[in-house]
């Protein structure tokens, strides 16, 4: 069965919006567990654009899944993640000018740097995960550093037109995917994931966990927190079913 972590973060960029106490992010990860979710994630960015200290500390003690904390692989935010001890550390890029984390983990770029990260969060108990592109350069070396796993940054897949463009990306996403289970890692996958391109995504095999924030903040506008992720738990369930043969046609998303 494939986890899903509930990204929590847009909930307090619309409380920073106004700089006060609601919407609070703690009380929405209570009804995103209570909607199926099996984690929670958050980023805690240098900068505090949106998740603060207080919130994650706050969700260390309330979550009853799994918490998994995005990191810059900087000296202050990995000595708040060893002092917190998440579920789960998941090692990002981070720029002070991108809305949005924008792209993988320049693992051949900082080699030295990630593995020390890795390795102070590992001795402390703490599974690690690389957020990285699909790309077979960055995912061969994330063995090398000693994470536990690998996230695929699925946004380029999701922001490609349907047709050709889509499934060109789906393939890098499958031979990614297939470079990570052979280095005996974990697969996750995120960013951009929706009710329909999850689908495509769900199906890839091996995959054990799908970190969705956006859209279902977005669905929950309307739905109530609660339903938005039940509503995206049963079509990730529904979605990794038995994978296609080799050599079959990869299914439609639906």
């Amino acid at each position: 069965m494939i986890r899903l972590g509930v990204n929590i973060d847009h909930v307090a960029t619309l409380r920073q919006a106004r700089g006060g106490r609601e919407p609070d992010p703690v009380w929405a990860a209570v009804l995103a567990e209570l909607g199926g979710a099996d984690g929670i994630t958050v980023h805690l960015r240098e900068d505090r654009r949106h998740i603060q200290d207080r919130d994650l500390r706050l969700l260390r003690e309330t979550v009853r899944t799994r918490l998994n904390l995005e990191a810059a692989v900087a000296p202050e935010i990995v000595a708040i993640a060893l002092e917190v001890r998440p579920h789960q550390v998941t090692f990002v890029p981070e720029r002070r000018q991108e809305v949005t984390t924008e792209g993988g983990l320049d693992l051949l770029s900082q080699r030295d740097r990630v593995a020390e990260a890795v390795s102070r969060c590992s001795d402390a108990g703490i599974e690690v995960s690389l957020f990285l592109d699909p790309d077979p350069r960055q995912v061969e070396a994330a063995s090398s550093v000693g994470t536990s796993a690998v996230e695929l940054h699925t946004g380029r897949f999701a922001d490609a037109p349907e047709g050709e463009p889509r499934r060109r990306e789906l393939e890098a996403l499958l031979e990614a995917a297939r470079l990570v289970r052979e280095a005996g890692l974990q697969l996750h996958a995120g960013h951009g994931l929706n009710l329909e391109n999850v689908i495509d995504v769900a199906r890839i095999p091996g995959m054990r966990e799908l970190n969705i924030g956006h859209s279902i903040v977005s669905r929950a506008v309307y739905l109530g927190m609660e339903r938005a992720v039940a509503e995206m738990r049963r079509v990730i369930r529904e979605a990794s079913g038995p994978a296609p043969t080799p050599g079959s046609p990869w299914p439609e998303a639906g």
